[in-house]
């Protein structure tokens, strides 16, 4: 009978964050593959764990051949615990090629539910998270980044991207030549941990914030999606049927931002950044839906007035 392959998820900063589960699972498994077995000695001394079975290293560079070993162990019936250094095993971290030996072969996969850096950058973002796309780390080389970019310029959906600190400067910059200077985006350095810091500005703000500066620690990077093309005309003509049908799509999306937990001041930025409004069309349409009435209005060009 084949054991089980345990996916641990580990807290990515505040230790705080683990789960009594993930303390039990590394205390009583066979064999607790690890990508940095000093960081899990540190993370159980911790947590006041005690590991009874043996501890192995899995990290990119012996993935596969560990993976071999790993699969042998759990058909002859072992518990194998998997963890890396933070969040999810498989996610931007080694484990996908244990994983893949082990769905293939049969042998039950499990996971114990931990943090992960991406939707916890995405919870704090404030941008849409209705839809979004995890593009993982970029490449490394600048002219393969510059076109994997220019790819996923038209990219609607919120964009999660993960960046190493040295190469921050450079990808923000290469960023705003792609996506253009104004796109909002969020930067969420150090999740969780003491130095944690989250930057709301619109790219050029963000790689200007970058340069110069020695940034340390983890990068995760939140890019709202592309706006979607401009209405037609009629759409923004004061008393149309396309104006009134316009408002009031305007208003839903408000209102399924909020009802997901966006403050109205969120959500109003969030709907007037995927539709490229003005913002004071967007809260005339939400003022018109909750009213009954009808107070849009035609947009002449500028910044039409609303709430600060």
């Amino acid at each position: 009978m084949s054991g089980t392959l345990v996916l641990c998820g580990a807290p990515i900063g505040d230790v705080r964050d683990a789960s009594p589960r993930l303390g039990e699972i590394l205390a009583r498994a066979d064999i607790v593959a690890a990508e940095d077995t000093r960081r899990l000695r540190r993370l159980t001394a911790a947590l006041g764990v005690t590991i009874s079975g043996r501890v192995v290293s899995c990290f990119d560079a012996n993935e596969a051949s560990r993976a071999d070993f790993l699969l042998a162990e759990l058909r002859a019936g072992a518990t194998v615990a998997l963890i890396t250094d933070a969040g999810m095993p498989a996610v931007s971290d080694p484990g996908f090629r244990v994983v893949a030996a082990a769905a293939m072969a049969g042998v039950p996969v499990t996971v114990v539910a931990g943090p992960s850096a991406v939707t916890v950058a995405l919870a704090v973002s404030g941008l849409p998270t209705d839809r979004w796309v995890f593009e993982g780390f970029l490449p490394r080389k600048s002219g393969e980044r510059r076109s994997r970019l220019r790819d996923l310029a038209g990219e609607r959906r919120t964009l999660v991207i993960l960046e190493a600190p040295h190469r921050l400067s450079a990808t923000l910059d290469d960023l705003t030549s792609a996506f253009g200077a104004q796109r909002t985006a969020v930067l969420c350095r150090e999740l969780t941990k003491t130095w944690e810091e989250i930057v709301r500005d619109d790219l050029a703000g963000l790689a200007g914030w970058a340069h110069g500066r020695d940034v340390k620690g983890e990068i995760t990077l939140v890019v709202a999606g592309a706006p979607n093309p401009a209405p037609p005309a009629a759409a923004l003509v004061a008393g149309t049927p396309a104006a009134a049908a316009f408002a009031v799509m305007l208003a839903a999306e408000v209102a399924g931002h909020e009802a997901a937990g966006m403050s109205r001041k969120e959500a109003l930025a969030a709907v007037t950044a995927k539709h490229g409004v003005p913002r004071g069309l967007v809260y005339d349409a939400v003022v018109a839906a909750k009213s009954g009435g009808d107070r849009s209005r035609s947009h002449r060009g500028g910044n039409a007035p609303g709430p600060s």
